[in-house]
């Protein structure tokens, strides 16, 4: 089992996600967030491919067509991280953090 904790910026809403391997190419998901968005993508998005999820070929990955439907903010993580945690599971990445992070830096361009 693989098991990532995304912690998504400014709303606040950590998702936690468990990806297990089937061992038939397929991975189960189990997903919690407090977000309302993300619960809803969690109750659709419980079994994938993971060779559809790692590449935009034919319909692309399935958490980012149905996080769309789900209304998903569309600069969430959650999407990306779960993308993460379906690779590692499936043995088709190592395990290792990935991180964003975003400072905003005067730089005297805006006037009050």
């Amino acid at each position: 089992m693989t098991r990532a904790e995304i912690f998504s910026g400014v709303c606040g809403f950590t998702t936690r996600i468990e990806a297990t391997s089937d061992g038939n190419h397929h991975i189960h998901l189990n997903i919690q967030s407090d977000c309302e968005a993300i619960q809803r993508l969690a109750d659709q998005l419980t079994t994938v491919d993971p060779f559809q999820e790692i590449t935009f070929r034919g319909d692309g990955p399935l958490a980012l067509r149905l996080a769309a439907e789900c209304g998903c903010h569309t600069a969430c993580p959650v999407p990306a991280g779960i993308i993460k945690a379906v690779e590692v599971a499936a043995g088709l990445a190592l395990p290792a953090d990935a991180t964003i992070r975003i400072a905003k830096e005067d730089d005297g361009t805006h006037k009050s």
